[in-house]
């Protein structure tokens, strides 16, 4: 894989772990936590609702899904 692949794939992981354990963030709460544009939060947090992680049960706030995940290393 491509580095860059390998960096946003450990980015989305991380951001996952992190609302996971957090509870609902904002989107805001990413970008502070993880120092990128609000665009490349989106585009991740798309990543993730698509493979049914997260959802946004309001505008700008997210929470994990039930839906269980194997997490590697």
């Amino acid at each position: 894989m491509k580095p860059t692949t390998d960096r946003m794939l450990t980015r989305i992981k991380d951001m996952y772990m992190f609302i996971r354990d957090n509870g609902t963030v904002t989107t805001q709460d990413l970008v502070d936590e993880f120092g990128i544009t609000p665009r490349t939060i989106q585009r991740d947090l798309n990543v993730l609702a698509f493979n049914d992680l997260v959802i946004s049960p309001t505008r700008g706030k997210w929470t994990t899904t039930n839906k269980r995940v194997k997490m590697t290393s």
